[in-house]
Formats: C-alpha cells, sequence, structure tokens
C-alpha cells in the first residue's frame, strides 16, 4: 500500500452521496469537541496547516458520511462514503508510545492524586501532558511527520476531506471516552488503570503494626457527653469534590439506561447541583473550603 505524501494538491469537488445510519458528529456548527482534550486534538491537527482541508472533512462528520470506524493501539481503519457508489478506506497510523515511555509516564500520573482520580473516574486532567513530559515524550502528535494515513480515494492530497472527517468523529469519541486517546497511543485502559492502582498502592507509607490497646471504658451519659467539651474541637471541611459524581462514572452507564443523553454528563450537573446547594445551605453564602465549627 503506497502512503499518500504530505503536500497539497488538487482536487475536483463533488456531492457526496447521502447516507442512512451514518456517525453524525454532534456539533452543527463551529467547533467539534466539548472537552479540552478533544479541543486540543483538532488544534494540534489545525496547527499542520490544514485548515482549510479539515473544513471540508467537518462538513463529511456533520453529514453522516463515516459508515464506521475502529480504534486499535496506533491505528485506525475507517469507511466513509463519498461521491461514488463504493465507500473509500480510511487508514489512520500514530506511532506508539514505547513501554519504557509509558512506564514512565504512568508513574507520573499515579504521583500526583488527583491524576489518578479523575483517570479513574474516566476524566482526563487538564494538565495531564506534564506527565508525558516528564517521560520525555507527548500524548499528541507533535508534528505532522507523526501521522501516516491514506484514503482509497483519488485526491492526492493530505488529508483528503475523508480523512479529515474521521479525524473530527474521532474528536467526539475522545469527548465520550478520553481512554481512546491513551489506546491510539498503544495503552488500553485496563492497563493503565491496573498500572495507576499499583503505583498507587506502591506509594502510600505503610505504618507498622501496633499491638492493640484495650480501650478504656467510661460510662455513658447524656450530660456528661454535651458537657465534655469535646464538640469544640469537631470541625468539617465542605467544599466540592475534585471529580463529580465520581462514583457514578466508576460504575458507568448502567443497563436500565435506555435514553440518547449521555448518562455520565447528565449525573454529574445533578451532583454539581447537589454540592452547590450543600455548599450554600452549610455556609449561607455559597463559600466553600472554610472550616465550620459545630
Amino acid at each position: 500500500m503506497a502512503w499518500r505524501d504530505n503536500f497539497w494538491g488538487g482536487y475536483t469537488d463533488s456531492k457526496p452521496i447521502k447516507v442512512d445510519g451514518g456517525i453524525k458528529a454532534k456539533s452543527k456548527r463551529g467547533g467539534i469537541g466539548d472537552t479540552w482534550w478533544s479541543k486540543r486534538w483538532v488544534s494540534v491537527l489545525e496547527s499542520f496547516g490544514w485548515s482549510n482541508r479539515l473544513e471540508r472533512g467537518r462538513r463529511y462528520a456533520r453529514g453522516g458520511q463515516v459508515l464506521d470506524f475502529k480504534l486499535t493501539p496506533g491505528k485506525i481503519t475507517a469507511h466513509v462514503q463519498g461521491s461514488v457508489s463504493k465507500p473509500y478506506s480510511v487508514i489512520i497510523e500514530i506511532k506508539p508510545l514505547t513501554e519504557e515511555a509509558w512506564t514512565k509516564a504512568t508513574e507520573e500520573m499515579a504521583r500526583k492524586a488527583i491524576f489518578a482520580a479523575k483517570l479513574l473516574a474516566g476524566e482526563m486532567p487538564q494538565n495531564i501532558e506534564e506527565a508525558f513530559k516528564a517521560a520525555g515524550v507527548s500524548l499528541f502528535p507533535e508534528s505532522s511527520k507523526d501521522i501516516k494515513t491514506d484514503c482509497s480515494c483519488p485526491d492526492s492530497a493530505n488529508p483528503c476531506k475523508h480523512i479529515a472527517a474521521v479525524y473530527y468523529i474521532l474528536a467526539e469519541e475522545f469527548d465520550r471516552d478520553p481512554f481512546m486517546l491513551f489506546n491510539l497511543r498503544g495503552r488500553t485502559k485496563e492497563r493503565i488503570t491496573v498500572s495507576l492502582r499499583q503505583n498507587r498502592v506502591g506509594d502510600e507509607p505503610h505504618e507498622p503494626q501496633k499491638e492493640a490497646e484495650k480501650p478504656k471504658e467510661i460510662p455513658l451519659s447524656a450530660d456528661s457527653f454535651w458537657g465534655s467539651g469535646e464538640l469544640e474541637s469537631f470541625s468539617v471541611n465542605i467544599s466540592s469534590p475534585d471529580v463529580p459524581a465520581a462514583i457514578i462514572k466508576r460504575l458507568g452507564t448502567p443497563q436500565f439506561w435506555d435514553s440518547k443523553e449521555d448518562f455520565n454528563k447528565k449525573m454529574e450537573k445533578y451532583y454539581e447541583e447537589i454540592s452547590r446547594k450543600a455548599i450554600e445551605t452549610a455556609y449561607g453564602d455559597g463559600e466553600s473550603g472554610k472550616k465550620k465549627k459545630k
């Protein structure tokens, strides 16, 4: 199979054959991608000077011209319906990171509790690229040379609109599951989560076991309990969680959920509202992170 060169070529514009049941981008106008990591994926591609080509692919993505795609470590294969009856075959390859680089990056991710917490809850931490930078690699492609593509269409330019359409469908898939981006770079969700848990357990200090002391017997009475002054030192810290609806995200979408809405996103909104109301009730002014004595 001959790989297409990375240069601008001419093309004859034509209308694609409309299809039913294709993968259609949710975005109807403007940019594609809701999360920072999907937007980063698109901005990286645009930085390679592909803006015009990507724009044509965006129309294909919104029109549902991408029929299917399959993502495996380092490779995406897809079929895109163009202007002829037979769909075009698309291949996108990004070189996976080495085992050594992944081990180092995972160790760096595990060092920060917030990284591990967000990833185990199915979210991509905002500054996750720091972990990869410490490992001497990049999570996202750094240049157009990092991506090899091929399409069975006659368009000699790279990316053609069919390849570009797949790029945008991937962006929205990354929104849904950020671990797909890791998988593209060569590491599955299962391996990452296992490594994170192992590294977190390994970093936790182990207290030497002490011989259990026999608890002192203290007589109980309502008067002595409320008048002891013990509650004066009791305080709580009421604040929003680092990862909204973490348990819900860890458990995943339940089998009974038959709505087209994203279950995790819908539950996250509810949990954020509950947290906000709890903070307002506790402090009266919506402030968080302060200690409240009882």
